[in-house]
């Protein structure tokens, strides 16, 4: 009896944990991702292991591996023939080999004999990985998240890391109803191809936003200082903010706190902030609980500084705090700015300026102590420029304010980040960045992302104003790396066609001197309207070249000559109906425009000087003021002085906004005679067209012929029969103010940005040509080949065919009204228009949209709501 239980307890300690492992592992075969991967557990009957005996391990033999040497797995197992081992030994060969991950399935067979078998069922081999049902997120995205690849071993837990990750890269695209399923297909040879099927989803958004315990300021108002939006609304699809972000979830949370700093909130904090999903899973519902607190003042301001050149009373003069405003933190934090500015002025780049605040919870009041620290002064060690591949060190270079060696100066160093940036060659958002490499030395670091400087176009592109665009243009604007520009360019439209060929070196022998030219060819074709429509009148052809020569009078100011040589022909030559046996016909055409048919050059000498220090090509701030002159009469046939001013002035308001204000104005003073009386002594192709008031047609005001035919009623003129020609002018003026508004980043992307204005403006002086009052004309026409014809009659001014005599026997009455000119816009008076537009940087060319109101306008005037131009800028 007692042998039998001995033989019992022996045999079935062996068993035991053989069995325990014997249990199989879920198929990796499936065509459907299993739900969890097998693993081995432990023998239960701990007691009795412990208390089995040693045996030794007679020979170890590997059955079921197809990819893996029979040693391979045996070591992998870490048994031996020789070794004793007993059940918990076996158990933990179990394990090592499931923690391989090459195994689908471990067993060990022939514990009780010591001739040990592992028998094993290795994981699949991947053939391919498969994203089915992904749209919103191409392949390209996905793949490199999936830590899987082909020739790989196969596993459920690798699997299901990479769904997480998959899932992950949705949700961060605000898709948090996103799932995805991978599924298994099995091929021969033990191999799977694995297929991650994706359901997206809809991008969750934020249905709601709710604040608790908010006392002073409401929901709304809250809102507005986050970065998320409430989805919905007229304009919701082109928020880009309404999706939901844990991320942006956090920053919401700092910005309702900098808020409140800013309004003497100083307790205030957010309790929680909560995100919950809705549970149809499509939308989050957010909800912050916050405690404002008490609201306090600013108490007493003091300083102390152990810079010798930086006092104390200059600190609190610079701070521009004063006791009993409203707490605002971030008027302290604009005060450090101004006191790290004006002591990069000084000499010193890393100034240690601490702000202690003093708060008096009895008072409600929150002093400021500003401390200036020690700090040596600081001198440039070396500049660093990294990230260009194709601009050449120099030109980069070139444009900073301060050396190598040079005493620190912010102003120096910020004006050099606005050089550099307004060359147009590098991203937007370029930055000098100051490393401290010794005490009391630095290093400015600019890393550059270069764009595209060079252009080839072939485009076409349709104007409100001169219908049909096509162009083909070529430029560089940093040929060869040096900053210098060569374009070439051929314009075609209704109205103008132009060809021209033009070179640039801003740097002449690596001096601050520019040097320039072009030459070109440009045919003009100017346009009445008869009632509504336009129609060609006067043509201008003009070919010639010119030479430009710069150079700074300082850091803002450059001086600029020029000289230019035209030769223009005007002429009707295409228009016939214009003219009678050959000659212009001033009946027909009009005594102004016969009067400037003709050859004539111009050699034009000319200067400019500008002010210039905004920050960029788009300007946020800054100013630029220019002066230029051209004198006429260095030879050729032409002598006049034109003059013109102009300005502009940017504002960064907050908040994205940009507010400017331009002004500009001209006038021509002719050095010689009229021809004739009636004739100005500018010619037309000389005289100012500008401005370009939006709310007002190309051309649309300024001084102009209106000629208009007498009706059947003689009192009336026929406005349908009207034809009106725009003259020009020598003298004009101009002033807007726009606001850029700023959009959402979805909306910035696609290159949008809305602005609303304000023109006014005229153009005015113009000596009144000869007008023409002519009256009408009643010719008898004869009805048969016997009749001679009768003479014509003519009529008094403004009379009509009731005045025609009665028409003789085998005669037919024929009648030509009569016509009158008018002078109209000749006046200096205001034209006003609001309105508003947007710029887009679209596919097929930069593209301008503006729809205005003319508030004010003078007789004779042509005035237009909607103007677009797509195409035209290059």
């Amino acid at each position: 009896m007692r042998a039998s239980l001995l033989l019992g307890t022996i045999v079935g300690g062996w068993a035991s944990p053989v069995l325990a492992q014997q249990a199989p592992a879920p198929a990796a075969t499936s065509t459907t991702q299993p739900a969890a991967t097998a693993t081995t557990q432990p023998a239960t009957a701990a007691p009795a292991a412990a208390a089995q005996p040693q045996r030794v391990i007679r020979s170890i033999s590997v059955r079921g591996a197809q990819r893996l040497e029979a040693d391979t797995v045996r070591s992998y197992a870490g048994l031996n023939p020789g070794d004793s081992y007993d059940a918990e030994k076996l158990d933990t060969a179990i394990k090592a080999l499931y923690e391989t991950e090459l195994f689908a399935d471990a067993q060990i067979e022939g514990a009780d004999t010591g001739n040990i078998v592992l028998v094993v069922r290795e994981n699949p081999v991947i053939n391919r990985i498969v994203l089915e049902g992904n749209k919103r997120i191409k392949d390209d995205k996905i793949l490199p998240e999936i830590r899987l690849a082909p020739r790989q071993i196969f596993t459920r837990s690798k699997a299901r890391s990479d769904v997480e990750r998959i899932i992950e890269l949705y949700k961060r695209q605000g898709r948090f109803a996103a799932r995805v399923e991978p599924k298994v297909v099995t091929l021969d040879q033990n191999r799977v191809d694995l297929v991650f099927e994706v359901t997206e989803g809809d991008k969750s958004k934020v249905r709601a936003i709710n604040i608790i315990g908010n006392e002073q300021y409401d929901d709304g108002r809250l809102r507005k200082e986050m970065f998320t939006r409430e989805s919905g609304g007229v304009l919701g699809f082109l928020k880009s903010n309404d999706s939901y972000d844990p991320d942006r979830l956090a920053a919401d949370q700092q910005k309702l706190r900098a808020f409140y700093l800013t309004q003497g909130y100083a307790d205030f904090r957010v309790v929680s902030a909560l995100a919950e999903l809705t549970p149809d899973r499509r939308d989050f519902v957010i909800t912050y609980v916050v405690e404002e607190g008490a609201r306090y003042r600013f108490g007493d301001i003091s300083a102390e500084s152990e810079l010798r050149d930086f006092k104390p009373d200059l600190v609190v003069q610079l701070a521009g705090i004063k006791k009993g405003d409203w707490f605002n933190a971030k008027a302290v934090e604009d005060a450090v700015t101004r006191m790290n500015e004006t002591a990069g002025l000084l000499g010193y780049a890393f100034t240690e300026i601490d702000p202690n605040y003093e708060r008096n919870a009895e008072t409600k009041t929150m002093g400021i102590a500003f401390r200036v620290g020690e700090t040596p002064r600081t001198y440039v060690d070396r500049i660093n420029v990294s990230g260009n591949t194709g601009t050449r060190d120099k030109v980069i270079r070139r444009e900073f304010r301060v050396n190598e060696g040079d005493a620190f100066n912010t102003v120096k160093v910020k004006r050099s980040q606005d050089r550099i940036q307004s060359l147009g060659y590098f991203q937007e958002k370029l930055e000098i960045k100051q490393e401290q490499v010794a005490p009391d030395r630095v290093a400015l670091n600019v890393e550059v992302e270069e764009k595209p400087t060079g252009q080839l176009q072939l485009s076409a592109g349709y104007s409100s104003l001169e219908r049909f665009i096509l162009a083909a243009s070529v430029e560089q604007n940093n040929f060869r790396g040096m900053g210098q520009s060569l374009s070439a360019g051929i314009n075609y439209s209704r109205y103008s066609k132009s060809v021209q060929l033009g070179f640039t070196e801003p740097y002449l022998f690596d001096k601050q001197i520019l040097l320039g030219g072009q030459i070109y060819r440009r045919d003009f074709n100017s346009f009445n309207f008869i009632g509504n429509e336009r129609n060609r009148t006067y043509s201008q052809d003009q070919t010639g070249g010119g030479l430009s020569l710069g150079f700074p009078v300082n850091e803002f100011i450059n001086f600029g000559v020029r000289y230019t040589l035209n030769f223009d022909e005007i002429s009707l030559a295409n228009r016939p109906e214009f003219f009678t046996n050959g000659v212009c016909d001033p009946l027909k055409a009009g005594q102004y425009l016969c009067d400037e048919i003709g050859k004539r050059t111009t050699s034009l000498l000319g200067y400019s000087l500008v002010f210039d220090n905004t920050n960029g090509i788009r300007a946020s701030r800054g100013q630029r003021l220019g002066f230029s002159q051209d004198f006429a009469g260095l030879g050729g046939d032409v002598k006049y002085i034109r003059s013109r001013a102009e300005g502009t002035k940017y504002w960064g308001i907050g908040n994205g906004f940009i507010l400017s204000a331009r002004a500009e104005g001209g006038y021509i003073h002719p050095l010689q005679k009229a021809q004739r009386a009636g004739l100005d002594p500018i010619r037309i192709s000389d005289r100012f067209f500008t401005p370009q008031l939006r709310g007002f047609d190309i051309r649309g005001l300024g001084p102009r012929i209106r000629r208009t035919s007498y009706t059947a009623d003689a009192s009336a003129l026929e406005a349908e029969g009207q034809i009106t020609d725009a003259l020009g002018g020598r003298a004009y003026y101009m002033g807007r103010l726009e606001l850029e508004i700023p959009l959402g980043a979805g909306a910035r992307n696609l290159g949008l940005r809305p602005s609303a204005f304000i023109d006014v403006g005229s153009l005015f002086k113009l000596r009144q040509p000869n007008l023409l009052n002519i009256p009408g004309t009643c010719f008898y026409v004869p009805t048969d080949t016997t009749t001679t014809a009768p003479a014509p009659q003519v009529l008094n001014v403004g009379q009509t065919s009731a005045n025609c005599a009665a028409a003789p026997t085998n005669t037919a009455l024929s009648f030509a009204p009569g016509y009158r000119e008018e002078f109209l816009g000749n006046s200096a008076k205001p034209r006003l228009s609001v309105g508003i537009g947007v710029n887009w940087t679209s596919p097929f060319g930069p593209l301008r949209i503006d729809l205005a109101k003319a508030l004010l306008s003078q007789e004779g005037d042509d005035t237009k709501t909607f103007q677009f131009n797509v195409g035209t800028a290059f």
